[in-house]
């Protein structure tokens, strides 16, 4: 099993689409193995987004990331970060694949509601980054047997 962070952004939070985005999570088969609503400090954003610091838009990305509260969330699967990004489509909402996350909710590519880990060593820092180990939890959930085979 692999897992990857995923932060429901501002615009998310604000546009009130983070039930409707969970859900689509859910319902790929994924397992929600943790969940926290947090306002971010400064200081966590800047080192979540530290490889981007040379970047003309760092400073507008750590604007925003800190402008609201936003939802963390851990989920759990097969390939869950591969899986996540493809549900997310292309970062701009304007180039989105339509049945895509961004796609069928995104016209910008500033505000694109999700962000998703891009690899294994990301996911490790960012869940770590935001989480506790405490925070975490495994668990089997009856229909899991139906959604993956071994």
């Amino acid at each position: 099993m692999e897992r990857t962070l995923i932060i429901f952004k501002p615009d998310a939070m604000n546009r009130m689409l983070v039930g409707r985005i969970l859900t689509r999570f859910e319902e790929k088969g994924l397992r929600i193995v943790g969940l926290k609503l947090q306002q971010s400090s400064r200081a966590q954003v800047e080192q979540h987004y530290a490889v981007h610091k040379q970047r003309p838009f760092y400073a507008s990305l750590v604007e925003f990331m800190t402008a609201g509260p936003v939802i963390l969330a851990v989920l759990e699967g097969p390939g869950a970060i591969a899986v996540v990004r493809n549900m997310l489509g292309a970062t701009n909402g304007r180039e989105a694949a339509p049945g895509t996350i961004r796609g069928d909710f995104g016209l910008d590519k500033r505000y694109n509601l999700v962000h998703a880990s891009d690899g294994p060593e990301t996911a490790r820092f960012e869940i770590d980054l935001f989480f506790k180990p405490e925070e975490l939890v495994s668990y089997a959930r009856a229909p899991d047997r139906w959604i993956v085979s071994e």
